[in-house]
């Protein structure tokens, strides 16, 4: 009896996956990287599918809040129920659990609402959320909210620890929006804002992202040096008035932060600090 033939194991792991639920995947991912699907044939072009199957994969993800409509026909973007499974995974990750009891002795130290995030694509993800027990202000910011990491403290930091090659990339051909006059629209403008804030240390932010609300942010570093998250806190600008309690704040995120990093194994050496940076670029 002759031996059957044998079968390659990329074969076999083949025939288990399920072509629909691929394609899914690959909507979800081109609306996370970017597109908001305004253009369905274009879409549908890139995905390599049909128009019908595009929009049946669309309603569906919509029904199971994996996206969301951005309304008045300006497409889809990632939704709560993806979000916050995401958020969920990170929790049980090393990382999450790491930073949670400092997040809290950060945010009940300053008085002040902290917070950590993740960049994903062009964004960055809140991933925890402390605030303190006696605090002045308390940040209505929810674990999974998305902000533009152009725009916002955790993501402008965690792009300033980033290759420069790796930034153009992520934002090539890729619009940011203005959130107020001080948002950096440009890839010129992005690269002197991210340069000011790796040679300070910190992120800092006086409303350049929300009107009356100031926030600092450090950067994360894993044990290979990568900045794979970002550690925040924020309030009213009143809170941070005098050079002292400014001083005294971003000093306090850069030692929680590097706090975090050193228990992921980070061994570098002391980042540079300007904890009272004001510097406004154009």
């Amino acid at each position: 009896m002759a031996d059957a033939p044998d079968t390659a194991p990329e074969a076999i792991e083949d025939a288990y996956l399920s072509p629909p639920v691929q394609r899914a995947a690959r909507l979800l991912r081109h609306i996370a990287e970017g597109d908001p699907v305004i253009n369905m044939a274009r879409t549908a072009r890139a995905l390599d599918i049909n128009r019908t199957t595009l929009l049946r994969l669309l309603r569906t993800l919509e029904a199971e809040r994996f996206i969301e409509s951005r309304g008045e026909g300006r497409g889809w973007k990632v939704g709560l129920g993806l979000i916050g499974m995401a958020a969920q995974a990170f929790f049980s990750e090393d990382l999450v659990q790491t930073a949670v009891p400092v997040v809290a002795r950060l945010a009940d130290a300053v008085g002040l609402s902290a917070h950590l995030g993740v960049l994903d694509g062009v964004e960055v993800v809140y991933v925890v959320r402390r605030t303190p027990e006696h605090g002045r202000f308390v940040s209505n910011i929810r674990v999974g909210s998305r902000l533009p990491a152009h725009a916002a403290v955790m993501g402008r930091v965690i792009l300033a620890h980033l290759p420069p090659e790796r930034v153009r990339q992520l934002f090539a051909g890729t619009a940011m929006p203005a959130s107020t006059a001080h948002t950096p629209v440009t890839p010129e403008q992005l690269r002197e804002r991210l340069d000011a804030d790796r040679a300070a240390g910190l992120a800092w932010s006086d409303g350049f992202y929300e009107a009356g609300i100031t926030s600092v942010a450090a950067a994360v570093f894993d044990a290979a040096g990568a900045p794979v998250a970002a550690l925040n806190v924020s309030g009213q600008t009143a809170i941070f008035d005098g050079p002292a309690r400014r001083e005294r704040i971003g000093r306090a995120v850069a030692d929680a932060a590097d706090e975090i990093s050193r228990r992921l194994g980070w061994a570098g050496p002391a980042r540079p600090r300007n904890t009272t940076n004001l510097e406004v670029v154009a």
